[in-house]
C-alpha cells in the first residue's frame, strides 16, 4: 500500500458496507489468494457507515434475516443462490430460443381463472372483477395457434395459504405450449428442457455451487432418460412403503417426497385421473377416466416442479367440460373459439423457475430462490 498517511489512517475508522475507491495496480502474486495482488496508491471513501450492520457473523433467525433481506442479498451465498438463478432464466430462454421458439408475453391481468380454482387475487378494473394471472397457459394456446411453437415466462400468483417450504403466493414460470403436439411430444421437451438447464448450471456456475456446498455429483446424475411411470404405478409405490393413498387421491409434498427419493433423476408421472386435474385437459381415449397429463418431480425429495399435459382440442368436449367444472361458457368464449376457428392437437407445460432454483442449489426452502419472496401474510419489504 502506498497512499498517504491520512488516507492510511482512515482504514482503521472503516465499517463493515462503508463505500470505498481504490485505485492501483493488480499484479501477479502466487502467494496471494487468487494469484493476484492490489498495489494501492489512492484510497477514497464514498461513505462511511454509521452504525452497526444489522446482520453479523452470528446466528440469526429466519424472521430476522426476511425483515432485513434487502441487506441479505449481499452475503456470499444469497449472491450465489440469485446468480444460480439468474443462470437457470438464461438457460429457459436459449434452450426455447435455439428450438425455434417464440416468446410471447402473457397478460397479467386476466378475466377469469385458468385453472378454474377459488385461489385468486382479486382486483377492480374499472368496475370489472379482474384477477392477476395464474398462469399464461391459456393465450399461449392461442398463440400456438398462430406461431406453432411458443413460450411465455413471466410472474404468476396463487392466494393458496399454504405455509410450505415450496409455496410462494408470487412466482415466476416459464411455460411452452407446440401446436401439433401430444403428451409423448411434452414428456420428451421436458426431459431435453432440465437435462440442459442442469448441465448449464454446471458448465457456468460451479463456484457457486461450492459456495452452497452442493453435491454436484448429484446434478450430474440428472441425465437422459427419465423413468416414466403412471399415476397408478405411482400409487402402488407410495402403498408399498406404507403411505395410505388410495386410488383417486391426489398427491400431496408427503407423497411427492417419497417418490422423488426412489430415482436418482427427476421422475415423470403421467395419466393421472381425470378429476384430479384441470378442465381443459384431454382424456387418455383407451381410458375416459384418465387425463393426458404428466408431472416432473425433481430428485431428493423436492417434488414438483413441471406439470402439464396434452390440451382439449374438441369444441364440444370443451363445452362439455366447462360446464361439468361449473365454469361460465361467456367468460372463457375467447377460449372456445380457438376450438372453433382451426383447432389441432396441442400440448405445453409450466415450471415454477423457484423450485427449480431450490432443488438445483439444494436449498429447504424457495424463500432464498427469488430477491424479494412474497410468503403467506409477508409483504415486507
Amino acid at each position: 500500500v502506498a497512499v498517504g498517511d491520512e488516507a492510511f489512517e482512515l482504514t482503521s475508522r472503516l465499517t463493515q458496507e462503508s463505500s470505498l475507491v481504490l485505485t492501483g495496480t493488480v499484479q501477479a502474486d502466487a502467494r496471494a489468494p487468487g494469484g493476484h495482488e492490489l498495489h494501492i496508491n489512492r484510497l477514497e471513501v464514498l461513505h462511511l457507515v454509521p452504525e452497526e450492520f444489522p446482520i453479523q457473523p452470528k446466528e440469526h433467525g429466519t424472521g430476522f434475516l426476511m425483515e432485513h433481506r434487502h441487506l441479505w442479498i449481499r452475503s456470499h451465498r444469497q449472491q450465489a443462490i440469485l446468480r444460480i438463478r439468474h443462470e437457470l432464466i438464461r438457460a429457459c430462454r436459449n434452450f426455447f430460443d435455439d428450438r425455434g421458439f417464440f416468446l410471447v408475453d402473457t397478460p397479467i391481468f386476466t378475466p377469469n381463472a385458468c385453472e378454474g380454482t377459488t385461489t385468486l387475487f382479486e382486483t377492480d378494473y374499472f368496475g370489472q372483477t379482474a384477477y392477476l394471472t395464474q398462469s399464461g397457459q391459456l393465450y399461449n394456446e392461442a398463440t400456438a395457434a398462430a406461431f406453432g411453437k411458443v413460450y411465455c415466462f413471466g410472474p404468476t400468483f396463487r392466494a393458496e395459504k399454504s405455509k410450505t417450504r415450496r409455496h410462494l403466493m408470487e412466482f415466476w414460470m416459464v411455460e411452452p405450449e407446440v401446436a401439433f403436439a401430444e403428451l409423448a411430444d411434452v414428456m420428451t421437451l421436458a426431459e431435453e428442457f432440465l437435462t440442459s438447464l442442469v448441465a448449464r448450471v454446471l458448465e457456468h456456475r460451479r463456484e457457486e455451487l461450492k459456495v452452497l456446498e452442493r453435491d454436484v455429483k448429484r446434478l450430474e446424475a440428472v441425465v437422459p432418460p427419465f423413468p416414466r411411470i403412471t399415476y397408478a404405478e405411482a400409487v402402488e409405490r407410495l402403498q408399498k412403503k406404507g403411505n395410505p393413498i388410495q386410488p383417486g387421491d391426489d398427491f400431496g409434498g408427503d407423497e411427492e417426497t417419497i417418490l422423488s427419493n426412489e430415482f436418482d433423476r427427476p421422475v415423470i408421472i403421467h395419466r393421472y385421473p381425470t378429476a384430479l386435474k384441470a378442465f381443459y385437459m384431454q382424456n387418455d381415449p383407451e381410458n375416459p377416466d384418465l387425463a393426458l397429463c404428466m408431472d416432473v418431480l425433481a430428485p431428493e425429495g423436492y417434488g414438483e416442479i413441471i406439470g402439464g399435459g396434452q390440451r382439449i382440442h374438441e369444441r364440444d368436449k370443451l363445452l362439455a367440460r366447462l360446464k361439468a367444472h361449473g365454469l361460465p361458457q361467456d367468460a372463457f368464449q375467447w377460449y372456445v373459439d380457438l376450438r372453433t376457428f382451426g383447432t389441432v392437437p396441442h400440448a405445453g407445460f409450466g415450471m415454477g423457475i423457484e423450485r427449480a432454483v431450490a432443488w438445483i442449489c439444494g436449498l429447504e426452502h424457495v424463500r432464498e430462490t427469488i430477491p424479494f419472496p412474497r410468503l403467506l401474510y409477508k409483504i415486507y419489504p
